[in-house]
């Protein structure tokens, strides 16, 4: 691939194990599995369809020398337990559920796929807007019911004129941004992340402002967060405070943005509108406070999933793992920069 960055190149090994988790994958499509055992490789089919912990995944990983992977967890003891592994390609962006830094130790390239589920996820974060401020779930619930409620508790919200605050102003904020111009909003944009503060990300059509007067001022606020240390309950008690009681919060980011329990309780004493959700912090468990309420709207962290985008994904997985079992890397996707010197000299070693 042009721009990739070329490490002491190796002949793929002859019958090594891929391990695929990703749900997806398709074993034997022209442009992912079968081009895998082209090249020699074996393709070994585990999807995760739930929760898988540590030692689920080392057990799985044992012989593996490549990953594609969903947010299966890998840390120390996964590593430990794959000795050959030298690659893992994660279908999506996320990398929350590897340790970066133990896969650099171990000599481990974490390749990721921006770009592939950007509009796919942009598109899903404005349907979870229009979903809770219309409220359709209620609604169809309603109708399915032989109801026909067309006003009084269930009483639709506007879009057009509410001011949309958007808290991470990356590739898919900056999607969302672009869609949500359309709909005659006042657009609000924050990005705690980023040391340079308020002022950070702004743009044409968009003020840049503090999170804590995006936060009093939106009535509706989306998030899109990486999930990390510093970000981790960035919307918690104190923030949904200065939340106005009619505002809504969407999230189609990462679950451990938000202090759910906070959440709920809010939620249930009307002290918040509604909120639409993609993610949650222990999936693919769902809190039963939030599942229990009307005014939340909730999906299964499909925002970034379409027939096209996982297509794209799974395809740039596969070119992930072929190009650095020859000892290419392709810098714009690999999550762990520093393992480049180290990457080469395990390779020499296997």
């Amino acid at each position: 691939m042009s721009g990739s960055q070329a490490i002491e190149p190796e002949r793929v090994p002859a019958g090594g194990r891929v391990l695929v988790t990703w749900i997806d994958y398709d074993p034997g499509g022209a442009r992912t599995g079968a081009r895998l055992r082209a090249a020699g490789l074996r393709v070994d089919s585990a999807p995760k369809h739930g929760a898988r912990s540590a030692g689920e995944v080392a057990r799985l990983a044992g012989g593996a020398v490549a990953a594609i992977v969903s947010t299966d967890p890998f840390d120390r003891e996964v590593f430990a337990a794959a000795p050959r592994l030298r690659v893992i390609a994660r279908v999506g962006v996320g990398t929350d559920s590897i340790d970066l830094p133990a896969a650099t130790e171990a000599g481990v390239a974490v390749m990721v796929t921006p770009g592939a589920n950007t509009e796919t996820a942009a598109d899903h974060t404005v349907a979870l807007v229009l979903a809770a401020l219309r409220r359709l779930v209620e609604h169809d619930g309603s109708v399915r019911r032989g109801e026909w409620r067309r006003g009084g508790a269930t009483m639709p919200w506007d879009l057009h004129g509410a001011t949309v605050g958007l808290v991470g102003y990356g590739a898919i904020g900056r999607a969302v941004g672009r869609r949500l111009r359309g709909f005659g909003v006042e657009l609000l944009v924050s990005d705690p992340a980023q040391l340079a503060g308020a002022g950070a990300g702004a743009a044409a059509g968009a003020s840049a402002v503090a999170l804590p007067e995006l936060l009093r001022r939106s009535d509706v606020v989306s998030l899109h967060l990486p999930l990390t240390p510093a970000t981790r309950g960035v919307i918690g008690e104190a923030q949904l405070e200065l939340m106005a009681p009619h505002a809504i919060l969407v999230n189609t980011a990462r679950g451990g943005l938000v202090d759910e329990p906070a959440l709920a309780r809010r939620l249930a004493a009307g002290r918040l509108r509604a909120a639409a959700l993609d993610v949650f912090d222990d999936e693919p468990a769902v809190s039963p406070a939030l599942a229990a309420l009307t005014n939340v709207v909730l999906s299964p962290h499909v925002g970034g999933l379409s027939e096209r985008s996982v297509a794209a994904m799974t395809e740039r997985a596969t070119e992930h793992v072929l190009q650095a079992l020859e000892g290419r890397l392709d810098p714009e996707a690999l999550a762990n920069p520093d393992v480049s010197a180290r990457f080469g000299a395990q390779m020499a070693m296997r």
